[in-house]
């Protein structure tokens, strides 16, 4: 029991580590902000991606754009690319699972899209051909990515790299950095309070 109390402790302190470096990615948090109010007010929507957990946090920021996050607001326009199981099993089985984002970017992504593609390693073949498949449309890529940014890295237009060697830390960055995201599309997007 020492060993699993020490681990908890440990882990936290990887945790604390992870965070205390968030600070220097706050001009590209920025930056990724004013690219989704663009695509808001050209009538754009945002479109995420991942694989295994960031497939998961993928569709919990889709989620909080369309519902909400904490302030009263109308729904903001985004998708998961992960969700229907029906795509995704039948591109992979007809084609293969390489190109099941990029198939999907191609039929429903526009110019005025931001495409969001998750990976924590930054080498992912279905992430990073989705992405490339977005630039070629003209919609504004951004990577959520770690270590030393992987190949996503020179094909994301925003790659925001987690400097980090451990995929749990990196996905817990990529959860703060998106829900900062989404708080601050609430301050701009809020319904006003009747007076």
């Amino acid at each position: 029991m020492n060993a699993i109390a020490q681990s908890y402790l440990q882990t936290l302190e990887r945790h604390r580590a992870a965070f205390a470096t968030v600070e220097q990615y706050q001009a590209q948090a920025m930056q990724w902000l004013d690219q989704v109010q663009l695509c808001f007010a050209q009538g754009g929507k945002v479109v995420w991606m991942g694989n295994g957990g960031s497939a998961a946090d993928a569709q919990h920021l889709a989620a909080e754009f369309m519902v909400r996050y904490k302030q009263e607001r109308a729904p903001l326009a985004s998708m998961a690319l992960t969700t229907d199981t029906s795509i995704l099993t039948a591109h992979s089985n007809d084609y293969e699972f390489s190109t099941v984002f990029e198939r999907q970017v191609q039929g429903i992504v526009k110019p005025q899209d931001v495409v969001v593609g998750l990976t924590t390693s930054g080498n992912s073949a279905n992430i990073n051909l989705g992405l490339q498949a977005a630039n070629a449309i003209g919609a504004y890529t951004v990577a959520l990515t770690g270590r030393d940014g992987g190949k996503v890295a020179s094909i994301a237009k925003l790659p925001i790299i987690v400097r980090n060697d451990e995929t749990a830390r990196i996905q817990e960055v990529h959860m703060f950095l998106g829900h900062w995201l989404c708080e601050a599309l609430d301050l701009v997007y809020a319904t006003p309070t009747p007076q």
